[in-house]
């Protein structure tokens, strides 16, 4: 893995007026290079038993293959067409620190996790060891308007980049996302709380071990009616290859969902659209993919309700964009389990499923009634 830059990218600086351009005809586009349809950014190269990924953002490249000779010649090649800079192996790209072993590769933000907190000024304040207070409910009108509101924006913002590595505050950034337009000083405070949280371990990151099943796997749960503004429920979810940490997400619900069931439900579906996705991203790299994902939940109903083809009375509502696991279920792309104990599942990649990556990261989403397999 090694990183590019292109040289003069912003060489005219700015224009005044509205310019529509096609991309110049350059070595990227001219070669057999193919545009992945999960990710435009990705341009993959196949020849042989090599392989070639170029992943691009703006005038930052990162070349990846298993044959080095390959990439030197993608290099040569964009350098004849666009001056580019060599900065070598990948190891700082877009805030984020990669470091490399034979053990596997460790993604975090330290720098960017440090500045932060020193931008906050909270250096010298107390470590604290959950991202936000236990207990804790934030509501709208709850506190003073706070004044600074740009500096609310700015924190939330840079907040929110530093979820790409820390799954631990997507929940507690989630709900101080939710307060950007009319901020108080609960909120500030409750985001200072995260920042003095971050300080406890600056460093924390994710892990991608090279010796992994690329098997995918997925945990999904919800939190229901838990906003006490619009009652509305929380979508957690988390996907790993193997034991690698790939996605994650914890976003409220577009609707006020009627029961704990519909609510899951709708957790349910988010997260088959998510694997679906990363299916289409596994298929352009060249990744086989041959057995139904295990989608793992801890509310019986809503798996019923998932295989369940019949409309009830009770699940009409629900818009027909949910039903859409229904549909790849049959396809064999997803098949869900219960949370339960270690001798109730039968699968065999089931029993061997460790316990600690459902706690600490579907956990660490400020899910509650959550169940790990024992």
């Amino acid at each position: 893995m090694e990183q590019l830059d292109v040289n003069n990218v912003f060489l005219h600086g700015e224009l005044n007026e509205e310019v529509y351009m096609l991309p110049p005809p350059g070595a990227i586009l001219s070669r057999p290079n193919v545009q992945s349809h999960a990710d435009h950014s990705l341009l993959i190269k196949s020849e042989g038993d090599s392989f070639t990924a170029l992943l691009i953002y703006v005038d930052d490249i990162v070349v990846a293959g298993n044959d080095k000779t390959k990439i030197d010649s993608v290099k040569r090649s964009l350098d004849s067409e666009f001056k580019i800079k060599d900065l070598g192996n990948l190891h700082y790209f877009l805030g984020l620190e990669i470091l490399r072993s034979v053990d596997g590769l460790l993604i975090s933000q330290r720098k960017y996790a440090l500045e932060l907190i020193s931008d906050g000024g909270m250096l010298g304040a107390k470590p604290c060891s959950t991202p936000l207070e236990p207990g804790l409910k934030l509501e709208q009108d709850a506190g003073h308007p706070y004044e600074d509101v740009a500096s609310y924006h700015r924190l939330i913002g840079r907040l929110l980049y530093l979820t790409t590595t820390r799954p631990d505050i997507c929940h507690a950034v989630q709900q101080l996302s939710q307060f950007i337009s009319k901020p108080t000083d609960i909120h500030m405070n409750a985001a200072l709380h995260v920042l003095r949280y971050l300080k406890n371990a600056p460093s924390n990151g994710l892990f991608y071990p090279a010796a992994n099943k690329l098997q995918p796997s997925g945990f999904a749960d919800s939190d229901w009616a838990v906003c006490a503004d619009t009652r509305r429920s929380i979508t957690g979810f988390c996907v790993f290859i193997g034991s690698a940490l790939v996605s994650w997400e914890s976003k409220k619900q577009g609707t006020v969902s009627r029961s704990s069931s519909e609510a899951e439900y709708r957790s349910l579906a988010a997260l088959t659209c998510k694997i679906q996705w990363i299916r289409y991203l596994l298929q352009d790299l060249q990744v086989p993919f041959h057995k139904a994902v295990p989608i793992y939940c801890d509310n019986r109903s809503a798996i019923y309700l998932a295989h369940n083809p019949t409309f009830h009375e009770r699940t009409k509502h629900i818009e027909i964009d949910c039903h859409l696991i229904r549909e790849k279920i049959l396809d064999g792309l997803v098949h869900f389990l219960p949370i339960a104990s270690g001798d109730q599942l039968a699968d065999p990649f089931t029993k061997s499923l460790s316990v600690g990556p459902f706690k600490s990261l579907v956990g660490k989403l400020g899910l509650r009634n959550t169940h790990p397999p024992t």
